[in-house]
């Protein structure tokens, strides 16, 4: 059994171990997680999900009046069905954060307003409730929406499959989050520079379970495996694979503490740079000026304090050997 969403070919000893066998097959549908142990634990939502389903639903139901579920493709490629309350140009979804216990957007709700207009083409408004960047940065402009590409691709492609589906020539279609603000102020969005609500965001279009999954799969595997790369996201899971064929690339998140302290043998983290250089020393921002490691890397200071860090880091893990690349696969640092 292959997840479909990481590539990771399951153990036949944990499917055979699998508590829950009728829900092996949300496991194969990339629903949810196996692990080592036999339970499954489900995959949540995204907030670009989320929206990219109250979106839908509004649109719908100008021509459908009442609307109860949706399906979305998300950006890893999965059809999914969402409950959804719409009805006539106005819709709503909540965030379903699966089982993964640490999502402050946990059951935030999203509202969508459709109108359909006599012109063709779609226009797509953020509203009240979804943030903005409080000034310029080298990837966004100061007041642009805070919602990440895959999400706003996945929110526009929902829109166009229910706009053909409705038989509508054109709509425009307002999102918002009423608590959107609230919520934020418990997320990061007021350190690294967004303002006024929540990010809408998902690379995949899932929420990983990963405060169960690592301490009882992914730990396991990461035991198991002699010559292991460890990475910290979606991108940095595929560059490792580029990078480093001949080793096992094992997503862990934010868990790098706990995936060292089991690795054995040969070890590699790989991946983008904000959440490895923030594990190799949390208050590496201090006196550069910058609001987030990514913005760090594209200023002179770079090379400087990566270099400073993968050094220090080097003596303290003496068998860990640290490659961060940029989001386009590029290497801008490495261990010496």
């Amino acid at each position: 059994m292959r997840d479909p969403v990481t590539d990771f070919e399951y153990p036949e000893a944990w499917v055979a171990a699998c508590r829950s066998p009728d829900l092996l097959p949300d496991v194969e549908r990339g629903l949810a997680v196996l692990t080592a142990s036999g339970s499954v634990l489900r995959r949540g939502f995204t907030t670009g999900t989320t929206a990219a389903a109250a979106c839908k639903a509004a649109v719908l139901s100008l021509a459908l009046d009442t609307v109860n579920e949706v399906e979305v493709t998300l950006p890893c490629g999965i059809t999914v069905s969402l409950p959804v309350d719409a009805y006539r140009g106005e819709a709503s979804c909540r965030k379903d954060s699966g089982d993964y216990p640490s999502d402050v957007t946990a059951g935030l709700e999203f509202t969508a307003t459709a109108v359909s207009s006599l012109s063709d083409g779609v226009q797509f408004v953020p509203g009240a409730g979804i943030g903005s960047f409080a000034r310029n940065t080298h990837r966004h402009r100061l007041g642009t929406p805070a919602i990440s590409d895959p999400a706003l691709d996945c929110i526009k492609r929902s829109i166009g499959e229910a706009v053909e589906q409705a038989g509508l020539s054109g709509v425009t279609v307002i999102l918002t989050a009423p608590r959107g603000a609230e919520v934020a102020q418990k997320t990061l969005n007021p350190r690294i520079g967004v303002q006024g609500g929540i990010s809408i965001l998902g690379t995949t279009g899932l929420v990983e379970p990963w405060d169960d999954h690592m301490t009882e799969g992914v730990l396991d595997r990461i035991a198991r495996t002699n010559a292991v790369v460890l990475t910290t996201g979606r991108l940095g899971l595929r560059y490792s694979r580029l990078l480093f064929p001949d080793r096992e690339a094992i997503l862990v998140g934010s868990k790098l503490e706990e995936a060292l302290r089991v690795a054995d043998g040969d070890t590699v983290i790989c991946g983008l740079p904000g959440l490895i250089m923030k594990f190799m020393n949390p208050n590496v921002l201090e006196g550069t000026g910058c609001a987030t490691v990514e913005e760090l890397s594209t200023t002179s200071l770079w090379d400087e304090v990566a270099r400073r860090e993968l050094a220090a880091f080097r003596d303290r893990y003496p068998r860990v050997r640290v490659v961060i690349v940029d989001r386009s696969g590029r290497i801008i640092g490495e261990s010496p």
